[in-house]
């Protein structure tokens, strides 16, 4: 009852606006619900003179929540299908990480950014956007304004990739599969993944979607050792900070929601859940996700935001660029364009 009363305010806000913003992302897809939650949260919480009954409630959206969300996002990955597809894209998807988050870290250093932004936007770029900031974010004690500020750089290249992709693999001469691993290792996030391929499908008279969803979700799979060597690091560098010399304790540090994640994937192969069943669980895991952002809004002051933009915005076009270059010179080498 004690966990009701002190959270239920807040949690019922954060539901409210992932309510609103899920209609809204179904509208404009290519935006996606979890922007419009962020968006929301952050222009309802100007208004707000007092929020005192409401943080609990929003702090809890933004952290649990937000590792249920990744959790249930495993029963929507298959790894049959993600291993039959992964021979082809694997080289591909090691190189566009690689990239990334080498790119990332020498934006870091030159633009001497904050760690936490930095890593952000290396994993979000390298890997899936809004998932692995997701996933990341508690294992680097990310405060949320830097996953707000993640989320809109990621946001502003997937929008950006979704609108001119299919424009520019068609100049290109890519063949469906060509353009469907392009898609699926350049874009970020899932759901302009499916935008870009759609329009390709339009154009081309293919079916390129699902090919680039599965290369998306194969990439997806990244998370588990970036999460968990993310998590070594700065356990090492937090015991490093202090006077104790003792060894790093792997149990305080594991991210254990990555391991439920991981039971997700192989609970949905071993047993080959219906597609009725994990669509409805994704469902609930991508709104999760929009609830997370709303929380994350929330928490969030936009104008702070817009003051410290110009150099991750700087970082994220740098990856965004760094990537699809990769994904294509690959391509190239491995014969596949």
């Amino acid at each position: 009852m004690d966990f009701v009363k002190n959270n239920f305010f807040g949690l019922a806000l954060c539901f409210f606006i992932a309510v609103v913003s899920l209609y809204f992302g179904k509208l404009v897809p290519v935006v996606g619900g979890p922007v419009f939650g962020i968006l929301l949260g952050m222009t309802i919480t100007l208004f707000l003179n007092d929020k005192s009954s409401l943080q609990p409630g929003i702090n809890f959206t933004s952290k649990k929540i937000l590792q249920y969300a990744v959790i249930l996002l495993g029963f929507g990955m298959n790894l049959t299908s993600v291993i039959k597809v992964g021979f082809l894209s694997l080289p591909i998807i090691i190189s566009t990480i690689a990239t990334s988050l080498t790119v990332a870290y020498i934006m870091y250093k030159l633009l001497k950014m904050e760690r936490n932004i930095s890593v952000l936007i290396g994993v979000g770029s390298s890997i899936c956007g809004g998932s692995a900031i997701a996933a990341t974010s508690p294992v680097v004690n990310a405060k949320d304004e830097e996953i707000a500020q993640a989320i809109a750089v990621i946001f502003l290249f997937n929008v950006i990739a979704a609108l001119i992709f299919p424009t520019l693999g068609s100049l290109i001469g890519l063949s469906n599969d060509g353009f469907g691993l392009f898609a699926g290792t350049a874009i970020n996030d899932t759901s302009s993944v499916t935008a870009a391929t759609t329009v390709w499908d339009n154009i081309h008279s293919s079916n390129t979607l699902a090919f680039g969803t599965i290369v998306k979700l194969t990439r997806t799979l990244a998370i588990i050792p970036i999460t968990l060597i993310l998590a070594y690091i700065y356990a090492k560098r937090n015991l490093h900070n202090t006077t104790d010399d003792k060894k790093v304790n792997i149990t305080k540090i594991f991210p254990f929601f990555i391991l439920f994640f991981v039971l997700a994937s192989i609970i949905t192969t071993a047993f080959d859940l219906s597609p009725v069943l994990t669509d409805n669980i994704k469902e609930l895991s991508k709104f999760f996700i929009i609830m997370a952002m709303a929380a994350i809004g929330l928490n969030t002051n936009i104008v702070k935001l817009v003051k410290t933009g110009s150099k991750p915005i700087f970082m994220g076009f740098s990856c965004w660029v760094a990537i699809a270059a990769i994904s294509l010179v690959m391509q190239y080498v491995l014969r596949i364009l």
